[in-house]
């Protein structure tokens, strides 16, 4: 979620889901956590427009989404995904993405790419909110990462270590100097898992389920 101020930059804003909050107390964890992580993204974007190297990144495109196979999501974003799925997702993607799930082994690209446009959005995994590329669009097919590494924005890092000290009371690690040392030792990324291996096909069960309560 984002607002525009006057000169154009765009400034990220919380997701708030206050009743959710109070029923999940990780809920709000994981979305401070994103805050944090969207304005590493937005003051990165902005030391790169100051040298003239504009985002290409917008929306409709969703190249990413189709070639990287390989996007790691942590546990409690697995949480905050599936919560989202089954409680929050509206009509008409709901059905959409209930049906495409259903299908996954048809399917390539990332398994919440609908119409070309990220059917869960507001809850969207810490690698595709750091994953922007500049100067221009990619090509059909086309990782940026590959092919023109210096596109690729580079997360500013005291902005994903605070996200992911945030995080870390979730797995138990709750000592501010445990904390400091796991972040240093990269331990949380252990846990990531690859968003496509994950059992997403068994979503449209729970969300039917859901809607019958």
């Amino acid at each position: 979620m984002s607002q525009t101020s006057e000169n154009g930059y765009t400034q990220p804003l919380r997701q708030n889901f206050t009743e959710d909050e109070k029923r999940f107390p990780w809920l709000s964890l994981l979305l401070d956590a994103y805050l944090i992580i969207d304005e590493g993204v937005s003051e990165a974007i902005r030391r790169e427009q100051k040298q003239g190297h504009p985002l290409a990144c917008a929306k409709g495109c969703s190249s990413c989404c189709s070639s990287h196979q390989d996007i790691p999501v942590y546990p409690l974003e697995l949480m905050g995904m599936s919560w989202y799925i089954i409680e929050k997702l509206q009509p008409p993607l709901r059905q959409q993405l209930k049906q495409q799930l259903k299908n996954l082994d048809t399917v390539n690209s990332c398994p919440f790419l609908l119409d070309s446009a990220c059917s869960i959005h507001p809850m969207r995994p810490i690698a595709c909110r750091q994953f922007n590329v500049l100067n221009k669009p990619c090509a059909e097919g086309e990782d940026a990462f590959h092919t023109r590494r210096n596109d690729v924005i580079t997360p500013i890092k005291r902005y994903a270590d605070e996200a992911f000290d945030i995080m870390l009371p979730f797995y138990g690690i709750k000592k501010k100097a445990e904390r400091r040392k796991a972040i240093k030792q990269g331990a949380i990324h252990s846990a990531a898992k690859v968003m496509r291996d994950c059992n997403w096909q068994s979503m449209p069960e729970k969300m039917s389920a859901f809607d019958k309560r």
